[in-house]
């Protein structure tokens, strides 16, 4: 069933759904109708030679140039012509899907004067999967994502090359087989497409909702390796964490309860240690941080997915409003904030495999996981590759939003670099996935080495996926692959759906 498009309700999940499933969509009718009223303002203001920015001005330092009537179209194919900077690889298919898709939504609420037609043809290309190519860099975070967009809507009038049933096509070629012809822009158009925050808002909307699961999978992680070395289960007791009050340590601490049930290897204070290292007992502590941080970057997003960032915005006949609706700071800033939420879960994961390989400090373990260490280097250098990785985080953890370079003749004085906060989001998401991996795969390593005892309820199925697709290392293998193969099992959502059957939702 499609998803129906109004500007005003579309959820994250919905957006999971079209983006990464290629659910269809649709939009409702009073979007449809509000679309259609706000082109005819359009229209006269046209008619009337009316001076509206971007409508029948130039564009940012040119506001003050007037457009004749008969150049209104050519100002919009301009624009998106001269805007087309983008550089470096391209996006993604499930970002560029998320790029239409958010554009569609803010076009929907009908405050851009863009024609209903214009917008169907960008639905037509969403729902049939014809994906303009789009640079990954290029874009201030303000004035909207103006260079990775222009290159959106190219498309629209023929230019351009798009991914197309697993090719790369000129545009034009793919419409031919549909029998259409490229669009003619008319009044606003170029502008409507191209002002706003949807590349941010879509990259930044599949990290959160990864980042959201990969914490989950953190807590699984966190407690085989808890097991591994014989955890003090005391630390998780619910009544350390309601005394706090934070709902992700209290959410965190009880994940890890109901993972670890009934499991025999973890010990009671006083059994082998009085207390266990932060990396162990201050989980539900980091992790529910984490937890709260990307909850709260969810809610921003859901609401700028839903948001209208166009400039100016058509109200009425009389108010057309030049604003600032396009200005990328809100997602900016939360784009920082989920990138330091997300280098953090990776932080800890690090120093939980560090104790897991050092014989000083993994409770009685081979040295780097393996037998007849020596001739065996086993973990000792998957240990380096986290460490690299957790270091690079570091690096891409820097805000972005605190940068600003003037543009456009110093009239666009101060941009948001919110799309480079998002990216660098997506990176430091991708290194942490393989981090967690990487604690996964010894942490059943190392219970392997143990003596045979009786897992928790949710961390025995957790151990069983992986140990049916990854056998023990009993010599040194090439890592790598083994590697990639844990990360694909994290992020597919087969070991977090199986656990999940066990012991309950995770929180």
């Amino acid at each position: 069933m499609a998803v129906i498009l109004d500007g005003n309700s579309l959820t994250l999940s919905e957006f999971i759904e079209v983006v990464r499933y290629k659910e269809k969509v649709t939009l409702s009718g009073e979007a449809q109708i509000k679309i259609t009223n706000s082109q005819k303002i359009v229209e006269e203001i046209v008619d009337t030679e009316k001076v509206v920015y971007g409508v029948t001005t130039g564009f940012g330092k040119l506001a003050n140039v007037s457009i004749s009537k008969s150049e209104v179209s050519r100002l919009q194919e301009n624009l998106l012509k001269s805007h087309a900077c983008g550089v470096g690889a391209f996006f993604a298919e499930e970002i560029t899907r998320g790029i239409i898709l958010l554009r569609i939504n803010a076009l929907a609420k009908g405050f851009s004067g863009i024609r209903l037609s214009t917008l169907e043809r960008l639905i037509f290309y969403l729902n049939e999967n014809i994906l303009p190519l789009i640079p990954e860099k290029g874009s201030l975070g303000a004035s909207g994502d103006l260079a990775p967009l222009a290159h959106m809507g190219l498309s629209l009038i023929g230019i351009g090359k798009v991914s197309y049933q697993g090719n790369i096509c000129e545009v034009k070629e793919v419409l031919k087989k549909y029998n259409l012809e490229p669009l003619t822009l008319f009044a606003k158009e170029g502008l409507s497409l191209i002002n706003g925050t949807q590349v941010m808002t879509s990259v930044g909307a599949l990290t959160t909702y990864d980042a959201i699961k990969l914490a989950k999978i953190a807590d699984i992680a966190g407690s085989l390796t808890m097991e591994a070395l014989y955890g003090i289960r005391e630390a998780m007791d619910e009544r350390v964490h309601l005394v706090r009050g934070h709902e992700g340590q209290i959410n965190t601490a009880k994940n890890i309860r109901s993972l670890t049930n009934n499991s025999t290897y973890l010990t009671s204070q006083g059994n082998l240690r009085v207390q266990d290292a932060y990396s162990l007992r201050c989980m539900p502590q980091v992790h529910g941080a984490c937890k709260d941080a990307l909850n709260f970057i969810k809610t921003k997003v859901e609401i700028e997915m839903n948001a209208a960032t166009d400039n100016p915005l058509i109200f009425d006949h009389d108010n057309i409003i030049s604003g600032g609706n396009f200005h990328g700071e809100p997602m900016a800033l939360i784009f920082d904030y989920l990138k330091i939420a997300i280098s953090e879960l990776a932080n800890i994961s690090e120093r939980r495999l560090e104790r897991l390989v050092n014989p000083s400090l993994n409770e009685g373990l081979p040295a780097f996981l393996v037998k007849n260490s020596g001739l065996n280097s086993g973990f000792m250098i998957t240990q380096y590759s986290a460490a690299a990785l957790v270091s690079e985080n570091k690096v891409l953890s820097h805000p972005a939003s605190v940068d600003s370079i003037p543009s456009s003749a110093n009239q666009e004085d101060h941009v948001s670099m919110g799309t480079i906060a998002a990216r660098g989001a997506r990176d430091i998401l991708f290194n942490t996935e393989n981090v967690i991996a990487m604690e996964i795969l010894a942490s059943c390593q190392a219970i392997d080495l143990r003596e045979k005892k009786t897992l928790g309820l949710g961390t025995q199925v957790a151990y069983d996926i992986i140990r049916n697709k990854i056998a023990f290392i009993s010599e040194d293998i090439v890592m790598s692959p083994i590697i990639d193969k844990m990360r694909q099992l994290v992020i597919e959502g087969s070991l977090l759906n199986s656990v999940e059957l066990k012991v309950g939702k995770l929180l």
